[in-house]
């Protein structure tokens, strides 16, 4: 895939978060507050003296935030696409979990519920690559519904909610 030209926020923010992740970076903090530090007995430890660290790190730690956030948000664009990937080119996996991050909260808590039952039916099954999958439960759930709604009980219970209803 061909490198398209990067804006020149993207450029910085990328330039930016690698040189604020260094060690260089570091230990000019831990040097910048010993400075300060060194020089509270000069300033007879004063409010502008106070001030002056006080700010500098607000305003770092606010411009920080931005930075910080558009590099997470690439990274997890990029990871979501490379597990979308995964999703897409494995057989037995279901496509529906592509994009699931759009997803409600409570969706997800459904999801993770469904997930754990899948782990707790692979913990009984005697085969190691046994899988399961969301379709594939689906498919047991329709084929089992099925069966059910040609029960004389099934059929009763419609009637009487239909019944209930009116």
């Amino acid at each position: 895939m061909a490198k398209s030209k990067k804006n020149l926020f993207e450029k910085f923010a990328n330039w930016a978060t690698a040189a604020t992740g260094s060690s260089a970076a570091f230990i000019i903090a831990i040097v910048t507050i010993l400075v300060w530090l060194v020089t509270g007995p000069i300033f007879k430890y004063s409010d502008t003296w106070q001030l002056i660290i006080n700010t500098g790190t607000t305003i770092i730690t606010f411009l920080m935030v931005f930075l910080i956030q558009k590099s997470q948000n690439k990274d997890s664009k990029a990871v979501h696409l490379k597990l979308n990937e995964l999703l897409a080119s494995h057989q037995g996996a279901s496509n529906r979990m592509v994009n699931i991050e759009d997803l409600t909260e409570k969706e997800l808590d459904q999801l993770t519920k469904f997930y754990v039952k899948l782990s707790n039916l692979a913990e009984k099954e005697d085969d190691i690559t046994c899988t399961h999958s969301i379709d594939a439960a689906e498919e047991n759930h329709n084929i089992k519904q099925t069966g059910y709604q040609t029960k004389t009980h099934y059929q009763n219970a419609i009637k009487d909610r239909s019944k209930k209803g009116k």
